[in-house]
């Protein structure tokens, strides 16, 4: 019998391959839509900061910094060196994160959320996500098949 297709092997093989400053320039360019629909707007602590996100399932990283309250993308000179704050996770976590289905401290607690890099930093994102507002169609996209959020 031959071996099944694993196809998040699969995406995370491709995803491993996407040259990082193509993943920046996507994830980044989603973050400012976000910033600029009040969404998500970073807080003073983090002007200057650099961030770095791996979505592990899909061999994904993508690194930024904040300047002038804005998004930017930022370039890795050392291949994956030079973030302050690193976060890593599978995709459906970090979704779950999005959607305020769960919290940072649980999936950290469950080590399904690496945090690496300035603890302090770490503490302002966690709290910041925390007490950001979900838009609406999010809320509802949490809610679809457990009742909250339909009509």
């Amino acid at each position: 019998m031959s071996a099944a297709l694993n196809i998040p092997s699969l995406i995370a093989r491709l995803g491993r391959r996407v040259p990082g400053p193509f993943v920046s320039l996507h994830f980044v360019a989603g973050l400012e839509v976000a910033r600029r629909l009040k969404w998500l707007e970073p807080p003073a602590e983090l002007e200057g900061r650099s961030f770095a996100i791996t979505v592990e399932d899909l061999g994904l990283r993508s690194s930024f910094v904040v300047r002038n309250g804005a998004f930017r993308p930022q370039w890795d000179r050392a291949g994956g060196g030079g973030a302050e704050l690193e976060l890593g996770a599978k995709l459906a976590d970090f979704l779950a994160l999005m959607r305020a289905e769960t919290d940072a401290d649980t999936l950290f607690f469950q080590r399904r959320l690496r945090i690496s890099g300035d603890t302090e930093l770490g503490l302002i994102v966690k709290n910041w996500l925390d007490a950001s507002p979900r838009p609406a169609w999010l809320q509802k996209m949490s809610g679809a098949g457990s009742g909250v959020g339909v009509p």
